[in-house]
């Protein structure tokens, strides 16, 4: 499938962009850490793991048309994590993903990269989207409501209590600084 909106974003700080080929080892210290995969996988990855899990996320834009970028530090070029539309089979609905290395936690990174989504899904992408979490993931429920996202629903998912938090839509809709 052609991707259906921009295959690179830029912030001040950030590249969003496609994935490469070794970008699996990078996000291989944020799938075998299990701070944080302790809400998604539930326990750390092995190599392989790490591997699959960026290969599903390439495979996400194959099928869907967008999926999640790498998020790259334009000064190092170094890949901090992941931030993008996901919208597996078993998702409520379409949402904006995040999950960055432990060691750039609480940088603004995701926040900056996450209002970089919002800003391209606004032209590019006529879907309403969502951040699904789980009800325990104090970090990224702070991050999603800190990008203007508000709680609509908790729903049980595998077996734990999950938020559906909903994405602002339109530039009237967003928070302002």
């Amino acid at each position: 499938m052609s991707p259906t909106v921009p295959l690179q974003l830029k912030t001040p700080r950030l590249l969003l962009r496609g994935f490469r080929n070794d970008d699996w080892q990078a996000m291989h210290e944020h799938y075998s850490d299990e701070e944080c995969v302790r809400f998604t996988f539930g326990r750390a990855q092995n190599e392989g793991g790490s591997w699959r899990a960026v290969a599903s996320m390439v495979g996400h834009w194959q099928l869907r048309g967008y999926g999640p970028y790498a998020l790259e530090d334009k000064a190092s070029g170094a890949v901090l994590g992941t931030v993008g539309l996901w919208y597996p089979v078993d998702w409520p609905e379409p949402e904006i993903k995040w999950a960055l290395l432990r060691r750039h936690w609480g940088q603004g990174y995701a926040s900056e990269a996450v209002r970089a989504v919002q800003a391209m899904t606004r032209e590019h992408f006529d879907k309403p989207l969502i951040s699904f979490i789980n009800s325990a993931n104090a970090p990224s429920i702070a991050l999603a409501l800190a990008v203007g996202a508000t709680l609509e629903r908790e729903t049980e998912f595998r077996g734990s209590p999950w938020h559906v938090y909903r994405h602002p839509r339109l530039r009237q809709e967003m928070p302002r600084a």
